[in-house]
């Protein structure tokens, strides 16, 4: 009786000193947080980088930990940058933001981090798979959280920008044999016109149709003006008619003039400090 009573009280002492270690871990994980997060805002992102490492190795269900490590390494990164340190800081973000997704596959900061990445990785220099796998994410994010305005906005610029790479590449090459050549304001010839219209209109109208919604959803959203302004006229070179034509343009020049009167009323309003 007395051997048994013995060895249990040597088990618990052993839980205790696990369960103890264990929370001193959790601690010196805040604690390295805490201290990545000081270092961050400075702008000490090498020394944060290690911070949120060590936190996340102390305590792995840390995800904060994750989050800013991501961020830190995101925020390292050039879009354009050649050299191999600015595409490992990319390439390890969405690594991070992936492993968050692996555990809570609807946590936004994620999901949006992965498709920020893909997206600036994507842009420059310019990559439509990459920017397509972005349009992912943003959707998934859409799925989760329909009443959030940025990730329309997101998925109305991606739907901008592969329609608007395409057409620059159908005007140079058309231009590499035309003896007069096309200008970014003409419209397309008719074939190319065709070509143009029949690869991209959907992606067109869709872009078109998040960046309403984003409006909808943040009627002062000058960004998500901007950027329908200049879908409209990627629309505008696929119509068949002047008319038709002239109406994109038309209604692209008034949300260019409507984000124009936005800024300056914001310039205007006194800011609160509060």
């Amino acid at each position: 009786m007395q051997r048994n009573h013995t060895h249990w009280l040597l088990v618990a002492a052993a839980i205790a000193s696990v369960c103890a270690v264990s929370g001193c871990s959790k601690l010196r994980a805040r604690d390295k947080l805490n201290r990545g997060v000081e270092a961050y805002k400075n702008g000490q992102y090498d020394l944060a980088i290690e911070d949120f490492k060590q936190a996340s190795d102390l305590d792995p269900g840390l995800t904060d930990a994750k989050l800013y490590l991501a961020t830190a390494y995101s925020n390292q990164y050039i879009p354009g940058a050649p050299s191999p340190e600015n595409l490992r800081n990319g390439t390890e973000a969405i690594r991070v933001y992936q492993e968050i997704l692996a555990k809570d596959p609807n946590n936004l900061h994620a999901i949006d981090g992965v498709g920020s990445m893909l997206s600036s990785m994507g842009g420059n220099p310019y990559d439509q798979k990459k920017m397509e796998e972005a349009k992912t994410y943003y959707q998934k994010h859409i799925q989760i959280k329909p009443t959030d305005a940025e990730p329309y906005y997101a998925v109305g610029t991606i739907d901008w920008a592969i329609p608007y790479h395409a057409n620059l590449e159908l005007r140079e090459e058309y231009n590499k044999k035309a003896k007069k050549q096309l200008k970014v304001t003409d419209p397309l010839p008719p074939d190319l016109r065709e070509q143009f219209s029949k690869e991209f209109e959907s992606i067109v109208d869709e872009g078109i149709a998040s960046l309403k919604k984003a409006i909808e959803l943040k009627p002062d959203y000058d960004d998500a003006m901007a950027y329908l302004n200049l879908i409209y006229r990627q629309k505008a070179d696929m119509e068949t008619s002047i008319d038709a034509r002239n109406a994109d343009q038309k209604m692209a020049d008034d949300l260019v003039d409507k984000v124009r009167a936005i800024k300056q009323k914001r310039a205007e309003t006194p800011q609160s400090t509060s």
